[in-house]
């Protein structure tokens, strides 16, 4: 059995996307301390929350996933929130775990961090070679700093802390709220929509040119756990699937997954985001045995069946 098993662990985030996937692989290995701050208990925005967490909880472990995030839109439509807010929950949550005495601290950060124009495959190394793409660099930023600051603190006080970089995640439970969901279940929602609704065509943001790589959301939870199992150096690690697809050829998968025969019409007055994402994935296969299962194809059926399941928490 995992040696998680005996730990008090606090997942931040728990409750969310990402976070129920975790907290679910946890229990499959035996942890039954499991600990979720809800955001209407424990604002980790504010310090005071984020004492009163670790003096009511006591973890050895923090999986911190807990975060403002969203799609493009969102991200330009809030750039100092989604920089404040990341930044202050995740170097309070540090901090205060040092002073704890924190066995181990999990940061989860995102490929957003990845300078814009950087070389395909993306490789860890090349993480402070240029700036992040622009709509979504306040986000990227802060989550990168989580890295300086696990690796300063590594330096300085041997505080245990790794940081990872999932890609774009995707799977049942996602967010198909069109004002700040991800590409996938707004391309979902969309597509479902417009067939029940008879109509012929789709209107999608972009060119459709540009290039993404997805990672079904329980197979980033389990690369999360053997990285909190197994992985304890200073150096970042992608977590991702080792493909990509352009947004046009996903929207048209997705089209045909769903039974949709109209035409998809590109509003190139919106914009692209970073020209292409593909990791190098070989370092977590390397240090701790990950590598994605599931398909893309199999893993936007599971996501659509889910959907037409819950659309009408989204109506």
């Amino acid at each position: 059995m995992s040696w998680l098993k005996a730990k008090k662990i606090v997942v931040t985030g728990g409750a969310g996307f990402l976070g129920t996937y975790v907290v679910k692989k946890l229990e499959e290995r035996g942890c039954n301390e499991i600990f979720i701050p809800r955001s209407e208990h424990y604002d980790l925005v504010e310090m005071e929350a984020v004492k009163r967490l670790y003096h009511e909880a006591r973890p050895d472990i923090i999986i911190h996933l807990a975060a403002k995030v969203g799609g493009i839109g969102a991200n330009m439509r809030n750039p100092g929130t989604f920089f404040y807010d990341n930044l202050m929950m995740g170097v309070q949550m540090m901090e205060q775990g040092r002073l704890f005495g924190l066995e181990k601290f999990v940061a989860i950060g995102t490929i957003c961090a990845y300078p814009k124009f950087t070389p395909v495959p993306f490789k860890e190394g090349d993480l402070w070679n240029g700036y992040p793409e622009e709509t979504n660099a306040p986000y990227g930023l802060a989550k990168k700093m989580l890295l300086v600051q696990s690796q300063a603190y590594r330096q300085q006080y041997g505080f245990n802390s790794i940081f990872l970089l999932p890609v774009n995640l995707y799977g049942p439970g996602d967010n198909f709220d069109l004002e700040s969901s991800h590409v996938i279940p707004a391309l979902i929602r969309k597509v479902v929509e417009a067939k029940e609704r008879g109509e012929r065509r789709i209107v999608a943001w972009g060119t459709g040119k540009v290039s993404r790589e997805f990672l079904y959301v329980e197979d980033a939870a389990e690369g999360i756990i053997l990285a909190t199992e197994k992985y304890d150096k200073a150096d970042p690690i992608n977590l991702g699937a080792g493909f990509e697809i352009s947004i046009r050829d996903l929207a048209e998968l997705i089209c045909e997954l769903v039974g949709f025969s109209g035409e998809i019409e590109w509003d190139t007055s919106k914009p692209d985001g970073q020209p292409r994402r593909r990791l190098d994935t070989s370092k977590a296969k390397e240090e701790f045995g990950f590598e994605a299962k599931t398909d893309l194809r199999e893993g936007l059926r599971r996501t659509i069946e889910w959907y037409m399941a819950h659309r009408k928490d989204w109506s």
